[in-house]
This record gives structure tokens, sequence and C-alpha cells, in this order.
């Protein structure tokens, strides 16, 4: 049985399972291949799908979805929210001349069984799952039996009340917007690091106490109201929007955690889905926290799982298995197309050769094999350079067009992470913070002394092991800065000409496209 999964609306992505053997085939982001971020599902995705099938799927399955805003009135599918009756609709449909089995089920159930199929945890064995992003903010429990309980909503729109912040902050939102930007929570977050922690002042308090009231955040997340208020318009720059940022995402995660101390009391693993299972310092909190026995964070957190999460349903509801086999490099194949070769000298890549151009102070664009799915390159998209010199940062930041401060994560050896880093736990995802101990990886030390690491093993991903295993050989450190490999504002880069103009553009000294290393001359 073929299942062909769609998910509606911004982080728009198409999924392919194979629920004979429980395994995922693709999963397509529309945004990638240089694509517009968070960009729905487009015709190109849709007919790269196609490849993996000789016939017709067996099911078509849709990702519930609505129309944003506090009435959810337009839905797409069998809608955003529920669990229970009524949250899925079966039935058949004819696909292209073939009836097939139709399934759909809520954007709620597509977070909770997309992360539930990927988790390590055995089927049967219990666990809770967190779901937390722009509208949900709610805790489960999935039984031996793969019954779904609502363990209680405690905070509507947990996202939006955190990213709001920033554009309370920033002069270039419009007072009368009601829509957030999908990337300020990711500026908030880098933002935090820069503030200070301790007990509120009482604008901060009152402010912090007005974004997590109980009234809906589509009435309170409006800046027009808010012009009184000593954040407004303060400039994103500010210290005092840093200081106010840590303690709102402490006060955040505080209230979550008081409602998991109350009512997740088994000892179950905990699974954590949503776009905020993208924010690291939350994640770490929640794995240190002691409540579970395992905590686990997919790395398509985002909406962008959630094609998968509804065909996982769907197999669910046909076979009774709810578990997949993956790799996060599930994503669109690599494009080796043509390119106009002035200015360039070419070899065979070979690790050795790019890890002595990296040694050498040289930014490297790579690209090798499928894309990985989620927004954290991996090594299969990224772009590469020494962990040693804050120059590099320095580099990277402006390649990327950021900001000089922002921080840029590495890339380690798995087995070796536990010589530069506080913690000695596989994070194959760069899902989690950890402190740096190793004073010589000033590329990769944020302002706080943190950083996000990926770790590599060879079964990983071997080619990437081998580069870093062959600068280690060079450098004595297996630790690279790894920032993604995409144009300003759209997704992974998957073709070797776009990945040219890019290398050209942003003043990269080189880039490995597929089996050949490109050297500008």
């Amino acid at each position: 049985m073929k299942i062909l999964s769609f998910k509606s609306g911004h982080d728009g992505s198409v999924a392919g399972v194979d629920a004979a053997g429980g395994e995922l085939l693709f999963s397509y982001e529309s945004e990638k291949d240089s694509f517009p971020r968070y960009t729905s599902v487009t015709p190109d995705t849709f007919i790269d799908s196609g490849l993996w099938f000789r016939d017709l799927p067996d099911v078509l399955a849709l990702s519930g979805w609505s129309t944003s805003g506090a009435q959810h009135v337009t839905t797409s599918g069998a809608g955003y929210f529920g669990i229970g009756d009524g949250s899925q609709n079966v039935g058949k449909r004819t696909f292209f001349g073939k009836v097939v089995d139709y399934f759909s089920s809520t954007h709620e159930r597509a977070h909770i069984w997309g992360a539930y199929a990927m988790s390590p945890f055995n089927q049967g064995e219990p666990c809770y799952v967190l779901v937390w992003e722009g509208v949900l903010g709610d805790f489960y429990e999935i039984d031996a039996q793969l019954n779904l309980h609502h363990l209680g909503r405690v905070m509507e729109a947990p996202g939006q009340r955190y990213s709001f912040l920033y554009a309370l902050a920033d002069p270039k939102f419009p007072d009368t917007a009601r829509r957030m930007r999908r990337e300020d929570p990711g500026r908030l977050m880098a933002a935090c690091a820069f503030g200070e922690n301790g007990s509120t002042n009482p604008d901060e308090q009152a402010l912090i106490d007005y974004l997590l009231s109980s009234e809906p955040a589509a009435e309170l997340l409006c800046k027009d109201k808010l012009t009184g208020s000593p954040f407004y318009n303060i400039g994103v720059d500010d210290p005092r929007l840093c200081h106010v940022a840590v303690k709102l995402s402490d006060a955040i995660f505080d209230r979550f955690h008081a409602a998991a101390e109350q009512k997740l009391t088994k000892g179950y693993p905990l699974i954590i889905t949503g776009g905020c299972g993208l924010n690291c310092d939350w994640n770490t909190k929640w794995m240190r926290s002691g409540l579970f026995s395992d905590v686990f964070v997919p790395p398509c957190t985002s909406d962008s799982g959630c094609a998968i999460g509804t065909a996982v349903d769907a197999m669910r509801h046909y076979t009774g298995q709810a578990k997949l086999t993956w790799s996060v490099y599930a994503g669109q194949s690599f494009c080796d197309d043509r390119i106009d070769h002035e200015g360039l000298t070419m070899s065979e890549q070979n690790p050795r050769d790019v890890a002595q151009a990296l040694m050498e102070g040289q930014i490297i664009g790579w690209a090798r094999g499928n894309c990985e799915i989620g927004p954290r390159a991996l090594g299969n998209r990224s772009i590469l350079a020494s962990p040693f010199s804050a120059e590099a940062r320095l580099r990277l930041n402006r390649a990327k067009n950021r900001a000089d401060i922002s921080p840029v994560a590495p890339s380690c050896i798995e087995e070796d992470v536990g010589r530069h880093f506080d913690s000695t736990r596989p994070s194959p995802h760069m899902l989690y913070f950890q402190k740096v101990t190793d004073p010589a990886l000033k590329a990769i030390t944020h302002v706080d002394g943190s950083a996000r690491v990926q770790t590599v093993a060879r079964n990983q991903n071997p080619m990437f092991y081998d580069l870093l295993t062959e600068f280690r050989a060079i450098s004595g450190s297996g630790v690279l800065c790894n920032t993604s490999l995409n144009f300003r504002g759209a997704g992974f880069i998957n073709k070797t000409s776009d990945l040219c103009h890019y290398a050209r553009s942003a003043g990269l000294d080189g880039f490995v496209a597929g089996n050949s290393f490109y050297r500008f001359a």
C-alpha cells in the first residue's frame, strides 16, 4: 500500500509512505530547490513526488488545514482542530481515473502522529506528546493501544505570543498588521542570548502578564493596542528587547513545565512537535527537566512535517501500524545541471582536499545527495568553514546577509562531542544547545557561550563524517562551522547552476556539487 500525502497552507509538503514496510519514501518541502520560504505546495513539488510511483497511489491523504485568524472558517480536508470523533474523513476519491482510498485528518493529529512515527520509541510504549506552535499549546498521551488522550491546553498560541514581542519592538512592523512574520521567532531566539536573566522590572512584568493572559491571541496581539508600551518600536537592537525576551521565554516555558509537573507524572518519554520545537533553549530545558525517561524532537517538527504525519495517520487507520523507518535526508535529490565554468577550476571531490581548503580559511558550499527534511542544514546542503576564527563567523554571516553577531552552528564528530562541549548526548538534528568548553572554537561560540551542535556519526552521513574526520586529521578538531546553503528568503539550493550563482554572489571560495569540487581561480 502506497500513500501519497499533501500538506496545505504554508510550509507545504508532499510525502510518500510505503505502508507495507512502514517506510518513509520521501518528503518534499515546497520551499526547497530555492523556492520562497514557507511556500505552499507547488506544481514542481507535486510532479517531483510522482517519480516515486510506477502506478497511482493506493491512498490519497490530505493533512487538515484552515484559514488563519480567529475564526478558522474555511477548512481544507478535516480542518485544524480535534483528535476524537469527527477529526478524520475516510472515503473514496477518483484520482486521475483510478478510484483510491481517501483519508484526511486534522492538523492537530498530523503533528502528533508524524512525531510519534519518527520517534525512537517502540509502538506500544506509552508516550506523552507536547504540541506547541502558533495556535496549539497542548499536552497529550498515546497509550499502548494507540489511543490519543488530550491532557489539556496549557496556552493558546504560545508561538504567536512569543514572536509578537519582536514585532512590537520593530519599527518596520506595521501597527495594523494582524499576521505574525514567520521568521520572527528565530530572530527573538537569537536576541535571547544577549539578554540578562533574573527578576523582571515592572515594565517587563506588565508586558509579560499582558502577552500571557488568558485572552485570545487574536485580540491581544495587536500592535496598535500597545503604542503606550515602553517596548513599542524601541528597535530590534535595543538591549531592553534582549532582556525582556529571555524573561518572556522563561515565563512561557515555566507555564508549560508547571503543567507537566502536575499532569505528566508517569515518567513516560516526551515527544515534542510544532514550530516551538525549533526553540533549542526550550528543548534543552525539557531534556534536562528530569520529568521524562527520554525526550525526542523530530527534525521536521514544524508544519513541514505534517504531510508525513497525515500519511502515518492513514497508515495507522488502514494497517494498525504507526511507526516509520526514515532518514533525515528524504528530501529532493540533487540536480547536477550544467554551469558556466568561467573563472572556475574543477576536480573530483576528495574529502582531504576540501578539508585542506577549509583549514586554509576558505568558505565552501557543500551540496551532495538528497535535501534534509526540516529547516536545519545537516551536511547535505551546507556552507562550511573552519571553526577557529571569529573572522570565519563574520564572513559566513555576511555571505548569508545576516547581522555580524548572528550565531553560527557547529557540526562535530559524534564520538568527539565531549571534547568540545558540555554534553555527550547525540544531537543529529541540531535541536539542542550545548555549552562550548573548547576555547579554540571561536567561530561557533555564541555570546552566551552556547552552540547549537549537530553530532555526526558515520552511519548517519558517511561522506560528511569523512570530511570531518579529514579535517580532524589536519587540524586536531573534528568540528566545522555549518550554516544552511540557501538564497536569502528561500529554501535549500538544489541545483549546481543555482549553487554556482550563489557562490559567486555571496563570495564563497568554492563549492562541492555532487562529486565535483569547484574553486574560483
